[in-house]
């Protein structure tokens, strides 16, 4: 019988869901790891533009702790590095390079990175941009944990030296992500921050389409888009939508749109969190084409692939109800089965107790044994 875990997680934010998905990823997985009666304690950069935008100041799920600077995340919480079974740092972390060389140094049972911007990190160090990992860091975890799974995985072993190369894709916390039962508002939505990539498409497969659709209502929510954007009249703006309205916005729309960045679109296996959440809102998805989606969702049966303007308008006026109801529902029963963050903690605890029964790596097969 394995004991419970005591872990330590240094992320980029668990408090605040403002600008990023990071959060929303994480609370879901400690969460779950909590339901599973694992011990966790969150360690966030005391940042101002979080400080002054936090919706979850304090977590019930797990011990949230802010540092003020690397030296300080070395001081106050050594014991805690120290005394886990095992130590995960993210993404995106501020002077993650600083910080994952201050970690190591203590010598932690169990280091793991959890990459929550796999495609993303691999672009910036194939740019030298190591900002908050470096590439000659990774093979120092015993555990990479990645937000992309498929191909990538062998990779990471076989060209940067990863030791242990783990899917662990982002999920989402059934009790807060559901159907509300609201009446419909909008006939196709999106929700997400500005990104120059992401416009593009979300161009082509929203704002086209209800140009040429004028008697629809489409909303797009999410901070940062720039003021010059042409919005048609029959696209609604909301700004900043807290975690705690994603389960009614995305219930009042008759489909939601996925747009992938494009780095993730390269790589492939990449879902978003926010994937996740629309399917266990029972919303429809209209989605962008990448490799490694149909394994996730399969096309015409849980999710609607577009590649252009025509291909949403077709949706939006010629799907059958029926269609439309039973591609949320499949798509729902697979979210709910296999990706909640109850499911996602029993993945990174079952890592974690292969590591400390056999800490020397045997061979690659570790990388694909979730796929």
């Amino acid at each position: 019988m394995n004991k419970p875990l005591k872990l330590v997680f240094i992320g980029l934010t668990l408090s605040s869901s403002w600008g990023n998905g990071h959060a929303t990823a994480y609370r879901s997985l400690l969460g779950g790891l909590n339901a599973l009666g694992h011990e966790c304690l969150f360690l966030e950069r005391d940042m101002p533009w979080y400080a002054a935008h936090r919706d979850l100041p304090e977590a019930s799920f797990c011990r949230l702790a802010y540092y003020a600077s690397v030296d300080q995340l070395g001081e106050v919480f050594a014991d805690d590095i120290r005394g886990a079974d095992a130590v995960i740092i993210g993404s995106y972390v501020p002077d993650g390079v600083d910080v994952i060389d201050l970690v190591r140094a203590m010598v932690p049972d169990c280091l793991c990175f959890y990459d929550i911007d796999t495609p993303v990190t691999l672009a910036r160090m194939g740019r030298e941009e190591e900002d908050y990992i470096a590439r000659r860091q990774l093979p120092l975890f015993d555990i990479c944990f990645s937000f992309s799974g498929g191909p990538i995985l062998t990779v990471l072993e076989r060209d940067f030296g990863v030791q242990r190369a783990m899917a662990l894709y982002c999920s989402v916390d059934p009790d807060v992500y559901h159907a509300t039962g609201e009446a419909t508002a909008w006939d196709l939505g999106y929700l997400g921050t500005y990104s120059p990539d992401r416009q593009l498409v979300l161009e082509r497969l929203l704002l086209r389409p209800a140009r040429l659709l004028p008697h629809r209502r489409f909303v797009v929510a999410g901070p940062s888009y720039p003021a010059d954007i042409d919005w048609p009249a029959n696209v609604e703006r909301i700004e900043h939508l807290p975690p705690d309205a994603h389960a009614s916005f995305y219930s009042r729309q008759r489909f939601t749109l996925n747009v992938t960045r494009a780095d993730m679109v390269a790589l492939g296996w990449s879902p978003s969190v926010r994937l996740f959440e629309a399917a266990a809102c029972g919303v429809p998805i209209i989605s962008d084409i990448w490799e490694g989606l149909a394994s996730l969702f399969p096309e015409g049966q849980a999710i609607v692939l577009a590649n252009d303007t025509q291909d949403v308008a077709d949706v939006l006026e010629t799907m059958p109800e029926t269609s439309r109801r039973e591609i949320a529902q499949e798509a729902a029963h697979i979210v709910l089965t296999g990706h909640t963050g109850h499911a996602r903690g029993e993945e990174l605890a079952a890592a974690i107790w292969g590591f400390q029964t056999f800490p020397a790596k045997v061979g690659t097969g570790f990388a694909s044994g979730t796929e």
